[in-house]
């Protein structure tokens, strides 16, 4: 059985949410450690280039067809909004310092692959093992 027969749509949208969920804490906590304000408009302004890239991952990835897939999905969703995130940060005037792409490199791969590597390590755990299953 497939990722998608598995998770189905309800799966699929849920996974769309966490990431994006992810995206904007990962918005709230960038802008806490730097001191900045956490109203929404701020928010918004942090997290909108990465909301896009992740749209542009989902998309690129067809992220749809298998959503807690670790490969291809999770890293090309992981790259995909790193790399539009940036791109657009740069190109609407915010800040793309090397430190702050290692560190929003670092932590969103944490966030949008790590929770699909959770995701897989949990179905292995819950899947029979041959063994098991012979014995039924």
């Amino acid at each position: 059985m497939n990722d998608r027969a598995r998770t189905g749509t309800a799966g699929t949208v849920g996974a769309l949410l966490l990431d994006v969920v992810l995206v904007v804490v990962f918005a709230v906590i960038g802008r806490s450690s730097h001191a900045e304000g956490l109203d929404a408009a701020g928010v918004w302004t942090t997290a909108w280039p990465f909301l896009a890239g992740l749209g542009v991952g989902w998309l690129a990835a067809t992220a749809w067809r298998h959503p807690l897939a670790v490969w291809p999905t999770g890293v090309l969703v992981w790259a995909a909004t790193l790399v539009m995130g940036m791109l657009l940060r740069l190109a609407s005037g915010q800040g793309v310092q090397p430190a702050f792409v290692i560190v929003a490199g670092v932590t969103l791969a944490v966030m949008l692959i790590g929770w699909r590597a959770v995701a897989a390590l949990i179905a292995r755990l819950r899947r029979p093992t041959r063994a098991t299953a012979d014995a039924s």
